[in-house]
This record gives C-alpha cells, structure tokens and sequence, in this order.
C-alpha cells in the first residue's frame, strides 16, 4: 500500500495546484475515491509542501471512520457525513471537488435504480451549483466506462467519441443513462457558468480495499483465492475485459484533474491488460501455486438469482486511453503482479 501510495505521488503533476487548497471528495468511502483521498493525505506527509485540506462526503460515518482510522483527528481530513442527493453545505473555500459519489456495484441496479441514479444526477447537480458558488478552481466527475453501451467490434478499443445502443428502458441503464447526463450536466454547467469539469471514464479497476462482494466476476475471482478455494467459473469466459489496478487508476484520475481539458472526457484503464475472463481466472489460479486451486466450470448458473445482479450484454470491453496517455500518464502495473498485491492486500 505505501509503496503505491508513493508511486502516486511521485508522478510528474503540477501538485503545487492543490497545495493550501481545500479538496472535497464526494463518495469517499468508495472503493476509488478512498485511494484518491488517502494519496492526498499520503502526500501532506511526505512532501513538506502547504498541505491539502480534504473534506470527505459520506454517507455513512462508522465506515468512514473504520477506512479512515489511521487519518483520524488530523488537521487534513474532515469527514462530512450526508447524502450527496442533499445540498452541500460548506463553510469556508472549496477550491476544487472530486465526485465519485455513486453506486458503482451492478449488484445495486436492480435492488435500488433509483438511488443508483439519485447520486449521478441529482448529486452531480448540487456539487455543480457548489462549485458555481465557491468558484472552484478544479472539477472532477467520475463517469463510467459503462456509458459507450454496446459499441460495435470496429469500435474497440473505444475512443472518448465511440457510443453503442443503450436501452434506457432497461432496468440496467439507469446507471449508464445516469452516468451520460451526469457528463452533460459537466459540459452544460462549465458552457453557461463556466465551471472547470473534467470527465473521467474509469473502466475496470482492481485493487487494494476492492468489495470483493459487490457480484462482478473479477471481485468473485479475487474473493475465492483469498478464501483459498477453487475459482467457479459461471460461464464459458469468452468475455474480455481490460483490467487496470487501482494505483495506476488513480494516478490516472489526478492527472485528468489537474492536466485534463476543462468539458473534456478521458478514459482511464489499461489497454494493454485485455484478458478474456477465463485466461484471468487461470492467472489467479496459478499465483499462488502453493495453494494448489484449480478453475472449475459451472456453466448455465443464473448469477441474477443470487442477489440481484444484471449481467451486462457486452462481449468486449476495451478503452482506447490516447487522450489520457497525452497528457503523459500510462499504466505501469501488470495484471499479475497487480492481482497479487490485491490478494495479499486480503491476507
């Protein structure tokens, strides 16, 4: 973990921008925006410059304290425990917001689309107009991957301009459809209030602190090594996907916030990690060879009767990273060595 978190901060960023700044991270205790916040905080220890004052918007305050335990009762970190669907109600600068408040788990598609949708559309509104008020200097919102739909075999890798067929009648889209108006919402608030939004669309991200029970399949993968028993395969595996571990993601996402194109849209994954899901299923298997597990195949398992999950439509899901790597960011983490630090990161 520390070694990531340095590797974060050692990045060739313009940091001095958030130097004395005041930071509000929406979601904070999510999966992706905890890294963001925690490399922030890792970065007042380590620099000796101004440090960076981070409000972290939660909903629930037990879990960010457990997260948080280690930050706790420094100067650095506050903690602002409310629903991002409310009006934020700050005192004081906030001179640049990240929002990554969202129900990212396809587990909750189903079981709460409203809520799903709330934090993408309503949540995006109230950060917006916050951002207008205090005249914030940096806007960042956490889009999705999710919001291309099915784009066609000549469309992948996809391109920041690529968009396939979505549905917005079925149940699923209400996080893409949510996600899509959320990045509307960035473009139509920086056009007439001059907001500075940038977008980052994240595809699938690994790593440290992941929920290894939030119903998608690498989660599922990562969660049988720990529990050291064999992995189940409940399909035939034929899907790909490119997998990006959370250190590089999140490297990635700071340098959108403060190198990106104000309006502008940026995925961030690794490209260079697309695996079919049962050659990752092979690799997890096989990291620990000690451990002796095998991949067993479960075919025709209805994955949607354990809890609500909707599997998605799409075979292949791959970005095409030009735009982000332009602004001189790459992945440098392997998918073996990445899901290893994650296993370990369980143990």
């Amino acid at each position: 973990m520390a070694e990531d978190l340095a590797r974060i901060v050692a990045a060739d960023l313009p940091w001095h921008e958030l130097e004395g700044r005041t930071v509000l991270v929406s979601g904070a205790n999510g999966f992706l925006p905890a890294y963001l916040v925690e490399s922030l905080l890792y970065r007042n220890e380590s620099s000796g410059a101004a440090p960076t004052s981070v409000i972290a918007l939660v909903r629930n305050a037990a879990r960010a304290e457990q997260r948080f335990a280690r930050y706790l009762g420094r100067d650095d970190l506050t903690l602002l425990v409310q629903d991002v669907t409310e009006p934020a109600r700050i005192t004081g600068p906030v001179h640049v917001i990240v929002h990554a408040a969202s129900q990212a788990s396809p587990k909750y598609y189903s079981t709460d689309p409203v809520g799903t949708l709330s934090a993408n559309v309503l949540g995006t509104h109230h950060l917006l107009s916050l951002a207008r008020a205090k005249r914030s200097e940096r806007f960042l919102y956490f889009s999705s991957g999710e919001v291309y739909g099915e784009v066609g075999a000549s469309q992948v890798p996809t391109r920041e301009t690529d968009y396939g067929y979505l549905d917005p009648t079925a149940v699923r889209s209400c996080y893409a459809e949510s996600k899509r108006l959320g990045e509307t919402m960035c473009v139509a608030w920086a056009h007439q209030f001059g907001v500075p939004a940038s977008i980052v669309r994240p595809f699938h991200t690994y790593g440290p602190g992941m929920a290894l029970d939030d119903g998608r399949v690498f989660a599922d993968f990562v969660a049988d090594v720990v529990a050291r028993r064999d992995i189940t395969m409940k399909s035939d595996g034929l899907a790909t996907r490119a997998f990006c571990y959370l250190a590089d993601a999140t490297a990635g996402f700071l340098t959108v916030l403060l190198k990106g194109t104000v309006g502008e849209a940026y995925n961030v994954g690794n490209d260079g990690a697309e695996l079919a899901i049962r050659e990752l299923a092979e690799i997890l298997a096989g990291l620990f060879p000690e451990l002796g597990l095998r991949v067993i195949h479960q075919r025709d398992v209805d994955k949607a009767a354990g809890g609500g999950y909707l599997k998605s439509t799409i075979t292949r899901n791959c970005p095409d990273t030009t735009r982000v790597r332009a602004l001189g960011w790459a992945p440098t983490t392997s998918v073996a060595d990445g899901f290893r630090r994650t296993i370990q990161s369980f143990s």
